[in-house]
């Protein structure tokens, strides 16, 4: 009885709380919606930006003026304050004087300043929407120095007409502690409080401090050898301390990545043996290096070769990486957009509770049919298995020995007709298993919601580059995959089967998880009606061309520059990756945010680019090759770099998803389709044509087929997530893709050969130089953007020095030498 009334009470006890913060719940959420009014956001900036003026003004008269309002203040009773006849000598007047005397005199001192600039960040912070310093890292440093600084004030002042600069705080603990520790204690206190700060605050390690002291070690001009490094052959060794005595500036004082490794001499023994150097430094391979030998002549006159080696691009050592990372910190690339916030999961609608139930007389009807059917045709069974899933049921069984898995497979009509179903489909066997699986749809299929599919644990919780949430198995478990280990995704079906739900859903998991700093979208509609809701989050995750003014493209002219303008961006970023030694667009991420890479020399954080097609029949209608070549060329290269692809139709037919197009899409989705044939081409296996619509859908993976019921996201779902993103300060504007020239239609003949660029002529002897006729050339030499470079390039094939485009091929290089090009130069001179 006892223990019972103990569950009883704790039971009320969780009742209460939770009915308490219920009733807290809707007062924080009037908070927070009268902080977000933009109104009120208005009133508190403005009103902490004067505070902060008014006290700069109020604590500076105060250091000039506090001896003349000092006995006014302490008989200054409130009828007197209200009195205008009173005044005092504080420039803020009488209420400047109060609030003066309190911080400065009465609590904190003269450190009390610091509450000015924390008063104008937070303001800037309201009104403008805008972080000039992390408010929170702001306010720790502030709230340390108000302690410690008024400490140490107060320490060393003896004048009492100076106590005011350590205010009552700072006198109050000094006292204390000076009668705890002494004089001593107080100091050395003082002195550890403040080395810890700097340790804590500038992440000070053992090997910064050694190294330091290793640079300041030294005995006048003469730097201290470590005997551990002194080869005991070497005849003009030192041993233990002694002092080098010819030159320093001859030894080098660092050994840097980019000077040549000591030749080893061919006396030195092969099993000689060999010391560890330090970590760190890089070791080199101790191959033989290929030496110029100059062979004796009778002719003196004989002319020398002249061997240039090729110079690797300088790399940082791993001591001036991590010093660059202790002073600068990593690079964040979500700094220019600190304060934005992730979708909240209360903008998504609860579709459903998430509970899969079926009747039980209805699975044990259905289990009866099954075994009945199969019993007509001589077929045992051993065991049979209900999967119970938001849509159909999988039944799994084990036949007796001996019967064959083809003649089950192809009684799936008559199972169906058995079911009085709308179709089933028959996984024989199911990978990994053993069994036979039969999928019947259930009376009363569930709503998957894509709330309940966002907020679990397996979507929350995932290391995933680029998850999406799809919605759900057969066994009611969350699918999320990685769209950057697709790494593209194929998705057909029919009309109003759910494609374009599902590729909202894509949208959306992608919006729920990454920052708008690092991934991009780029969106192809044809048919100008299913995308144009992400219209409103343009400046935080869409890319467009520079010219264009819609961020959502549905012209198909705009689409094939589209397509060749990625395809340009592509040949960038691997550009970037093999100056960078990096396989793939992570490592060289994480590479540059830990700023091992040099952004003078054009490196840069590379955000993912997903593009997404909503119709491709319609683009292949119209375009054909001009679209198909470009998709091809980016579906097979533009993995490593980032670059995933997205592509939805209605007609799955060969001519529209060929096999260049299959290939290189090993991801695929299908939903409901009308023909068995349909199916084949989308996944090279049936199933497709037995779904039953409205989200159901199979995937393939290229090792299996797995089927799930897409996540329902309705339209003002997503019209609520947009809004949320767009309210929010932004870039100030889209991603700019590089701008794409079609050569072909673009002629040279109309440029203006007088209208020249003003680095005309050093790209000419570049050109002649490398003889190789590109655009790219010039953008690596000259650091140029692509259109200027491409405008350079017209200029060159006017003048008669590279010629015409052929296509992905370099142009031909007319001239043969830089002395045909000065003469060619002089000669439009002079004609000039």
């Amino acid at each position: 009885m006892r223990n019972n009334f103990k569950n009883t009470n704790s039971s009320s006890k969780k009742e209460k709380s939770k009915k308490s913060f219920s009733l807290l719940k809707p007062l924080k959420n009037k908070w927070d919606n009268f902080l977000l009014n933009d109104r009120i956001r208005l009133i508190i900036g403005f009103s902490l930006i004067f505070l902060s003026f008014y006290a700069l003004v109020s604590f500076t008269s105060y250091l000039f003026t506090w001896k003349a309002d000092y006995d006014l203040l302490f008989r200054l009773s409130t009828g007197e304050f209200l009195n205008p006849e009173i005044r005092v000598a504080n420039w803020g007047a009488k209420f400047g004087a109060i609030i003066s005397n309190l911080f400065i005199r009465e609590w904190f001192g003269i450190v009390s300043f610091l509450f000015i600039p924390l008063f104008f960040l937070i303001g800037i912070k309201f009104l403008l929407k805008v972080t000039l310093l992390p408010i929170r890292k702001t306010f720790t440093h502030i709230l340390f120095f108000l302690v410690w600084i008024p400490s140490l004030l107060s320490f060393c002042t003896t004048n009492s007409e100076l106590l005011y600069l350590g205010g009552g705080l700072g006198y109050n603990l000094n006292n204390w502690l000076n009668s705890v520790l002494g004089n001593i204690g107080v100091l050395l206190i003082l002195a550890l409080t403040f080395l810890s700060y700097l340790v804590i605050t500038f992440n000070i390690k053992i090997e910064s401090i050694k190294n330091v002291l290793n640079k300041i070690l030294f005995i006048g001009d003469k730097k201290i050898s470590n005997p551990d490094d002194i080869n005991e052959n070497n005849p003009n060794e030192i041993t233990h301390g002694n002092i080098i005595d010819e030159d320093v500036s001859e030894i080098p004082k660092e050994l840097s990545f980019d000077e040549e490794p000591e030749i080893i001499s061919s006396e030195t023994k092969s099993d000689e043996a060999i010391t560890e150097p330090d970590d760190d430094f890089e070791i080199i391979p101790t191959t033989t290096q290929p030496e110029v030998i100059s062979s004796p002549s009778d002719n003196d006159d004989e002319l020398a070769l002249d061997v240039e080696e090729s110079i690797e691009e300088e790399e940082l050592s791993d001591k001036e990486v991590n010093k660059k990372v202790q002073d600068f910190g990593e690079y964040d690339p979500k700094l220019d957009l600190a304060s934005f916030e992730l979708p909240k999961i209360d903008l998504l609608e609860n579709h459903g509770d998430g509970q899969v139930e079926v009747n039980r007389e209805e699975l044990e009807a259905n289990k009866n049919r099954i075994v009945e059917t199969l019993g007509n045709y001589n077929i045992g069974i051993d065991k049979i298995k209900a999967t119970i899933g938001p849509t159909v049921t999988l039944y799994e069984i084990v036949p007796v020995a001996g019967v064959r898995i083809s003649k089950i497979k192809n009684l799936e009509d008559d199972i169906a007709l058995s079911l009085s179903a709308l179709g089933i489909r028959i996984i024989a066997p199911i990978p990994g298993r053993g069994t036979i699986g039969i999928e019947v749809p259930n009376s009363h299929p569930e709503t998957v919601s894509m709330r309940a599919v966002i907020a679990s644990e397996k979507f929350q919780n995932t290391k995933m580059e680029l998850p999406v949430a799809l919605g759900k198995t057969i066994s009611n478990e969350t699918f999320v995959a990685d769209l950057a280990k697709m790494p593209h995704l194929l998705m057909a079906g029919a009309t109003g089967q759910g494609k374009s739900v599902g590729l909202n859903a894509i949208l959306v998991s992608l919006l729920y998880k990454k920052h708008p700093s690092q991934i991009k979208f780029v969106l192809v509609d044809p048919k100008k009606v299913e995308l144009t809701l992400f219209n409103k989050i343009e400046r935080h995750y869409l890319a467009k061309l520079p010219d264009s003014e819609e961020a959502i493209i549905t012209d198909n002219n705009k689409v094939i520059h589209t397509l060749n303008s990625l395809c340009i961006e592509m040949d960038q970023r691997y550009e970037l990756l093999k100056e960078a030694h990096c396989r793939n667009l992570k490592e060289y991420n994480a590479k540059f945010i830990k700023r091992k890479l040099n952004p003078e020399k054009g490196h840069k954080y590379l955000p993912y680019i997903v593009l997404v097609v909503d119709e491709f029949a319609d683009l292949i209608m119209t375009a054909g090759k001009e679209v198909e070549t470009p998709v091809a060329r980016l579906a097979q290269l533009a993995r490593a770099i980032g670059i995933h692809l997205i592509i939805a139709t209605q007609r799955p037919s060969v001519n529209v998803i060929t096999g260049t197009i299959k290939a290189n899409f090993p991801t695929r989705i299908a939903f409901r389709v009308m023909s068995k044939i349909d199916s084949r081409t989308i996944l090279d296996a049936g199933g497709a044509d037995q779904l039953i619509g409205r989200g159901d859908m199979l995937i393939s993976t290229g090792n299996e087929i797995v089927r799930l019921q897409c996540a329902f996201v309705d339209t003002p779902e997503v019209e609520k997530i947009a809004d949320f993103i767009g309210e929010q300060r932004g870039y100030p504007h889209a991603f700019e893709l590089p701008e794409y020239i079609d050569e072909s239609s673009a002629g040279s003949g109309d440029i203006d050969i007088e209208d020249r660029d003003t680095m005309f002529e050093e790209a000419a002897r570049i050109i002649v130089i490398h003889q190789q006729g590109s655009a790219s050339l010039l953008q690596r030499k000259l650091k140029l953007g692509y259109n200027r470079a491409g405008r350079i390039v017209d200029q060159l094939e006017a003048a008669g020095i590279i010629g015409p485009s052929e296509g992905s091929k370099a142009r031909q290089v007319l001239i043969p030498d830089e002395y045909s090009l000065e003469q060619l130069l002089n000669q439009e001179s002079q004609n000039d």
